[in-house]
Protein backbone atom coordinates (compact mmCIF):
# COMPACT_ATOMS: atom_id res chain seq x y z
CA UNK A 1 0.00 0.00 0.00
CA UNK A 2 1.40 3.38 -1.02
CA UNK A 3 2.20 5.81 1.78
CA UNK A 4 -0.26 8.71 2.09
CA UNK A 5 0.76 12.31 1.53
CA UNK A 6 0.28 13.04 5.22
CA UNK A 7 -0.53 11.14 8.40
CA UNK A 8 -2.50 12.68 11.26
CA UNK A 9 -2.06 11.27 14.77
CA UNK A 10 -4.74 12.02 17.35
CA UNK A 11 -4.19 10.91 20.97
CA UNK A 12 -7.44 10.48 22.88
CA UNK A 13 -8.25 9.83 26.52
CA UNK A 14 -11.88 9.80 27.71
CA UNK A 15 -13.13 11.75 24.70
CA UNK A 16 -16.20 9.63 23.87
CA UNK A 17 -18.40 12.72 23.55
CA UNK A 18 -16.05 14.54 21.18
CA UNK A 19 -14.00 12.07 19.15
CA UNK A 20 -16.64 11.29 16.50
CA UNK A 21 -17.13 14.92 15.53
CA UNK A 22 -13.37 15.60 15.71
CA UNK A 23 -12.49 12.83 13.27
CA UNK A 24 -15.43 13.44 10.94
CA UNK A 25 -14.66 17.16 10.70
CA UNK A 26 -10.99 16.42 10.09
CA UNK A 27 -11.79 13.96 7.31
CA UNK A 28 -13.97 16.49 5.52
CA UNK A 29 -11.22 19.12 5.68
CA UNK A 30 -8.41 16.76 4.64
CA UNK A 31 -10.38 15.28 1.73
CA UNK A 32 -10.46 18.72 0.15
CA UNK A 33 -6.83 19.58 0.95
CA UNK A 34 -4.73 16.44 0.38
CA UNK A 35 -4.64 13.84 -2.38
CA UNK A 36 -4.29 11.11 0.25
CA UNK A 37 -4.15 10.98 4.04
CA UNK A 38 -4.60 8.69 7.00
CA UNK A 39 -5.81 9.39 10.53
CA UNK A 40 -4.30 7.31 13.32
CA UNK A 41 -6.23 7.64 16.58
CA UNK A 42 -4.60 6.26 19.71
CA UNK A 43 -6.97 5.59 22.60
CA UNK A 44 -4.76 5.93 25.66
CA UNK A 45 -6.57 3.50 27.95
CA UNK A 46 -9.83 5.45 28.14
CA UNK A 47 -12.29 4.51 30.90
CA UNK A 48 -15.36 5.70 28.96
CA UNK A 49 -16.76 4.63 25.56
CA UNK A 50 -14.04 6.24 23.45
CA UNK A 51 -12.92 2.83 22.15
CA UNK A 52 -16.45 1.96 21.00
CA UNK A 53 -16.80 5.27 19.18
CA UNK A 54 -13.45 4.77 17.47
CA UNK A 55 -14.36 1.24 16.36
CA UNK A 56 -17.39 2.59 14.52
CA UNK A 57 -15.28 5.26 12.81
CA UNK A 58 -12.68 2.75 11.63
CA UNK A 59 -15.34 0.37 10.31
CA UNK A 60 -16.87 3.13 8.18
CA UNK A 61 -13.64 4.34 6.56
CA UNK A 62 -10.31 2.51 6.15
CA UNK A 63 -8.44 5.83 6.21
CA UNK A 64 -9.09 5.84 9.96
CA UNK A 65 -6.88 3.49 11.95
CA UNK A 66 -7.36 2.91 15.67
CA UNK A 67 -4.85 1.68 18.22
CA UNK A 68 -5.80 0.92 21.82
CA UNK A 69 -3.45 1.21 24.77
CA UNK A 70 -4.45 -1.39 27.38
CA UNK A 71 -3.80 1.18 30.10
CA UNK A 72 -3.14 4.88 30.27
CA UNK A 73 0.46 5.72 29.36
CA UNK A 74 0.24 9.48 28.73
CA UNK A 75 0.03 11.78 25.74
CA UNK A 76 3.66 11.40 24.68
CA UNK A 77 3.36 7.60 24.69
CA UNK A 78 0.18 7.84 22.62
CA UNK A 79 1.92 10.11 20.12
CA UNK A 80 4.87 7.72 19.88
CA UNK A 81 2.54 4.77 19.25
CA UNK A 82 0.87 6.76 16.50
CA UNK A 83 4.20 7.78 14.97
CA UNK A 84 5.35 4.16 14.90
CA UNK A 85 2.21 3.24 12.95
CA UNK A 86 2.12 6.30 10.67
CA UNK A 87 3.24 5.75 7.07
CA UNK A 88 3.81 9.27 5.73
CA UNK A 89 7.07 11.22 5.83
CA UNK A 90 5.33 14.11 7.62
CA UNK A 91 2.93 13.55 10.51
CA UNK A 92 0.54 16.12 11.94
CA UNK A 93 -0.66 15.90 15.52
CA UNK A 94 -3.89 17.30 16.90
CA UNK A 95 -5.82 16.77 20.11
CA UNK A 96 -9.00 14.74 20.36
CA UNK A 97 -11.07 17.26 22.34
CA UNK A 98 -12.18 19.46 19.44
CA UNK A 99 -10.14 22.52 20.41
CA UNK A 100 -7.82 22.16 17.41
CA UNK A 101 -9.15 23.31 14.03
CA UNK A 102 -8.14 20.83 11.28
CA UNK A 103 -7.91 23.77 8.87
CA UNK A 104 -4.83 24.78 10.85
CA UNK A 105 -3.16 21.51 9.77
CA UNK A 106 -3.72 22.54 6.16
CA UNK A 107 -2.15 25.95 6.83
CA UNK A 108 0.84 24.32 8.53
CA UNK A 109 1.35 21.89 5.63
CA UNK A 110 1.77 24.84 3.25
CA UNK A 111 5.03 25.71 5.03
CA UNK A 112 6.86 22.57 3.83
CA UNK A 113 7.09 20.08 0.97
CA UNK A 114 5.32 16.98 2.27
CA UNK A 115 7.11 14.76 -0.23
CA UNK A 116 10.57 15.24 1.24
CA UNK A 117 12.68 16.26 4.22
CA UNK A 118 14.60 19.50 3.97
CA UNK A 119 16.04 21.97 6.46
CA UNK A 120 12.75 22.25 8.37
CA UNK A 121 11.90 19.38 10.69
CA UNK A 122 8.93 20.81 12.56
CA UNK A 123 6.07 23.22 11.94
CA UNK A 124 4.69 24.33 15.30
CA UNK A 125 1.21 25.71 15.81
CA UNK A 126 1.00 28.85 17.95
CA UNK A 127 -2.42 29.62 19.46
CA UNK A 128 -3.29 33.26 18.95
CA UNK A 129 -6.68 33.17 20.68
CA UNK A 130 -6.40 30.76 23.62
CA UNK A 131 -9.76 29.87 25.10
CA UNK A 132 -8.42 28.65 28.46
CA UNK A 133 -9.15 30.50 31.67
CA UNK A 134 -6.99 33.35 32.98
CA UNK A 135 -5.08 31.13 35.44
CA UNK A 136 -4.19 28.63 32.71
CA UNK A 137 -3.08 31.40 30.36
CA UNK A 138 -0.86 32.98 33.01
CA UNK A 139 0.72 29.64 33.93
CA UNK A 140 1.32 28.87 30.27
CA UNK A 141 2.94 32.25 29.54
CA UNK A 142 5.25 31.85 32.54
CA UNK A 143 6.23 28.32 31.59
CA UNK A 144 6.80 29.25 27.95
CA UNK A 145 8.99 32.20 28.93
CA UNK A 146 11.12 30.11 31.30
CA UNK A 147 11.49 27.30 28.80
CA UNK A 148 12.42 29.61 25.92
CA UNK A 149 15.06 31.38 28.00
CA UNK A 150 16.71 28.10 29.03
CA UNK A 151 16.31 26.00 25.88
CA UNK A 152 16.31 28.72 23.19
CA UNK A 153 13.73 26.77 21.20
CA UNK A 154 12.28 29.81 19.39
CA UNK A 155 8.69 28.63 19.94
CA UNK A 156 6.20 30.81 21.85
CA UNK A 157 3.61 28.04 22.38
CA UNK A 158 5.31 24.67 22.60
CA UNK A 159 2.35 23.06 24.43
CA UNK A 160 0.00 23.55 21.49
CA UNK A 161 -1.27 20.17 20.30
CA UNK A 162 -1.01 21.16 16.64
CA UNK A 163 2.36 20.11 15.25
CA UNK A 164 3.63 18.92 11.88
CA UNK A 165 6.83 16.94 12.21
CA UNK A 166 9.01 14.60 10.20
CA UNK A 167 8.18 11.13 11.50
CA UNK A 168 11.81 10.00 11.60
CA UNK A 169 12.84 13.13 13.49
CA UNK A 170 10.27 12.42 16.21
CA UNK A 171 11.36 8.79 16.50
CA UNK A 172 15.03 9.82 16.76
CA UNK A 173 14.30 11.79 19.93
CA UNK A 174 14.91 10.29 23.38
CA UNK A 175 11.54 9.22 24.74
CA UNK A 176 10.13 10.41 28.08
CA UNK A 177 6.64 11.16 29.39
CA UNK A 178 6.59 14.88 28.57
CA UNK A 179 8.32 14.66 25.19
CA UNK A 180 5.38 16.33 23.41
CA UNK A 181 6.09 19.60 25.25
CA UNK A 182 9.69 19.79 24.07
CA UNK A 183 9.46 18.93 20.38
CA UNK A 184 10.71 22.36 19.20
CA UNK A 185 13.82 22.30 21.41
CA UNK A 186 14.70 18.70 20.54
CA UNK A 187 14.06 19.25 16.83
CA UNK A 188 16.52 22.14 16.81
CA UNK A 189 18.97 20.07 18.85
CA UNK A 190 18.90 17.43 16.11
CA UNK A 191 19.91 20.10 13.61
CA UNK A 192 16.59 21.00 11.99
CA UNK A 193 14.87 24.36 11.71
CA UNK A 194 11.36 24.98 13.02
CA UNK A 195 8.61 27.17 11.60
CA UNK A 196 5.93 28.80 13.76
CA UNK A 197 2.44 29.16 12.27
CA UNK A 198 -0.55 30.93 13.92
CA UNK A 199 -3.42 28.50 14.53
CA UNK A 200 -6.97 28.64 15.82
CA UNK A 201 -7.83 27.48 19.34
CA UNK A 202 -11.49 26.67 19.99
CA UNK A 203 -13.42 26.23 23.20
CA UNK A 204 -13.87 22.69 24.47
CA UNK A 205 -17.45 21.52 23.94
CA UNK A 206 -17.27 18.14 25.69
CA UNK A 207 -15.17 16.33 28.28
CA UNK A 208 -12.74 18.00 30.63
CA UNK A 209 -9.08 18.95 30.80
CA UNK A 210 -6.69 16.19 31.89
CA UNK A 211 -4.28 18.60 33.60
CA UNK A 212 -4.20 20.99 36.56
CA UNK A 213 -1.99 24.06 36.83
CA UNK A 214 -0.27 22.79 39.98
CA UNK A 215 0.37 19.32 38.62
CA UNK A 216 1.61 20.69 35.32
CA UNK A 217 3.99 23.13 37.04
CA UNK A 218 5.50 20.55 39.39
CA UNK A 219 6.11 18.02 36.65
CA UNK A 220 7.23 20.72 34.22
CA UNK A 221 10.11 21.88 36.39
CA UNK A 222 11.62 18.40 36.63
CA UNK A 223 10.99 17.80 32.93
CA UNK A 224 12.73 21.04 32.01
CA UNK A 225 15.80 20.14 34.05
CA UNK A 226 15.79 16.70 32.48
CA UNK A 227 15.63 18.08 28.94
CA UNK A 228 18.55 20.42 29.67
CA UNK A 229 20.55 17.40 30.84
CA UNK A 230 19.54 15.34 27.78
CA UNK A 231 20.55 18.07 25.37
CA UNK A 232 23.92 18.52 27.03
CA UNK A 233 24.56 14.77 27.00
CA UNK A 234 23.25 14.04 23.48
CA UNK A 235 25.39 14.78 20.43
CA UNK A 236 24.30 14.13 16.85
CA UNK A 237 26.42 13.98 13.67
CA UNK A 238 23.99 15.95 11.52
CA UNK A 239 20.36 16.03 10.35
CA UNK A 240 21.08 14.52 6.92
CA UNK A 241 21.55 11.08 8.50
CA UNK A 242 17.88 11.05 9.55
CA UNK A 243 16.71 11.28 5.96
CA UNK A 244 15.43 8.13 4.34
CA UNK A 245 17.74 6.66 1.65
CA UNK A 246 15.08 7.18 -1.04
CA UNK A 247 15.26 10.95 -0.51
CA UNK A 248 18.98 11.30 -1.33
Amino acid sequence: MAAPDISIVIPAYNEADAINSVVEEAMGVFEAAFASFEIVVVDDGSADKTAEALKELAERDDRVRVILHPQRAGKSAALRTGMLQARAIWVATMDGDGQDDPLSVVDMAKAVDLSQVGEVGLVAGNRTNRTDGANRKFASRFANGLRRSLLNDDCPDTACGLKLIVRDVFLAMPFFDALHRYLPALTRHLGYDIVNVPVVNRARTAGESKYTNLGRAAAGLFDLLGVIWLMRRTHTPGPELLRRPSED
